[in-house]
């Protein structure tokens, strides 16, 4: 890949699509300052884990029942059989947890995704992740009578598999073999084609609509540990290969002709990535349903705070996403008590504004 007219480039530094030098590898003009960036960066991020304590010592703390601070930190150090013990430990721990592994998934899933395509408005759904799950869901409820969360699980995620090996199939078809625009448009089609299979069952079976809408809305609330147990092996497999994949996601990032320059095996990183990406999303869409904005929005305030060096977004997206996770399930707690609203409402309620203003405030560079 030539060097762009104008673009400024400096010693030991790479260049990037949209001119600007990356400087997240050490560079032999100026060691010091990427080892002083880098020690920002950790810095950053351990601040962002102090958030994601706060943010789950709130969520353990706030319900229909208020506990203060002090007895949650209490109850989790020496447990106890007393009722705070018992709404701590059998309801609210566990959601909290799942929450976690959730926003984890689809935030790591998201910028997977952007990276991999090359495409700054990726988002987990691209791949039609979401709709194979929600498809295998339809027909778990429609013609297997099933109606249980538990039971939800495995069908969707082996609709998630399905959708995007399908996905690969076809967008790897032809001269010149996978693509990213090809694997986009793929995924378009098989989403939209999914999603109208889902519209036709629902639409023509109340039954099925009555129990498949509480689970499409997204939702933390009613899972018990059982769901996140089935679902965690997938997690982290998936964390583990998304992150083991950044430097590579570096190279591709530069464009192919680039990316094998460097050394990069451009087909092994797409199929790698591709399972990653359909072990996070679908296991994140069987244990909550589908939910919106988190895979979208959080990889974008990561490379806001980071730079485009993908192992720092990665590593950033896997502890903010919990945190807008578990935010917005606390938040959802909150505004209408003694009710509550969806997690999957609340994140778009808060995700979509957050994403405008950051459209609005940076220009989105290419991937």
């Amino acid at each position: 890949m030539g060097r762009l007219a104008g673009a400024p480039e400096r010693p030991g530094g790479t260049l990037l699509t949209d001119g600007r030098a990356d400087d997240t590898e050490p560079s032999q003009g100026a060691p010091g300052r990427s080892r002083r960036s880098n020690t920002v960066r950790g810095v950053g991020l351990l601040i962002a884990v102090g958030v994601l304590v706060l943010a789950v010592l709130l969520s353990i703390a706030v319900g229909s029942t208020q506990i203060p601070l002090s007895t949650v930190l209490d109850v989790l150090a020496h447990r106890g059989n007393s009722n705070a013990a018992i709404v701590i430990w059998d309801l609210r721990l566990p959601r909290t947890v799942l929450g976690i592994a959730v926003g984890a998934a689809l935030a790591v899933s998201g910028a997977l995704m952007q990276a991999l395509t090359r495409n700054p408005l990726a988002d987990p759904g691209l791949l039609g992740v979401n709709a194979g799950a929600s498809a295998a869901v339809v027909i778990a409820i429609a013609f297997l009578g099933l109606s249980s969360l538990v039971s939800y699980v495995w069908f969707a995620l082996i609709g998630a598999a399905l959708a995007s090996g399908v996905v690969y199939l076809l967008g790897s078809r032809g001269r010149g073999g996978s693509s990213p625009v090809r694997l986009a448009l793929a995924g378009t089609a098989i989403t939209a084609a999914l999603t109208a299979f889902i519209s036709a069952i629902t639409l023509t079976n109340t039954d099925v609509f009555d129990q498949y809408r509480f689970w499409s809305v997204g939702s933390l609330a009613g899972r018990d540990a059982s769901v996140l147990t089935q679902v965690a092996p997938f997690l982290v497999i998936g964390l583990v290969l998304a992150l083991f994949l950044g430097g590579a996601l570096n190279a591709i990032a530069l464009g192919d002709e680039t990316g094998r320059a460097l050394g990069a095996h451009l087909t092994r990183t797409r199929i790698l990535g591709a399972c990653a990406l359909t072990l996070l999303c679908g296991a994140a869409t069987a244990a909550a349903g589908p939910i919106g904005f988190v895979g979208l929005t959080i990889p974008h305030v990561a490379r806001a705070i980071t730079g485009p060096d993908q192992r720092w977004v990665l590593a950033y997206s896997a502890v903010l996403g919990p945190i807008l996770m578990i935010g917005a399930d606390t938040l959802g707690r909150i505004v209408v008590r003694p009710g509550e609203l969806e997690v999957g409402i609340i994140t778009a309620i808060v995700g979509a504004p957050v994403f405008i203003a950051l459209v609005r405030r940076r220009r989105i560079a290419a991937l």
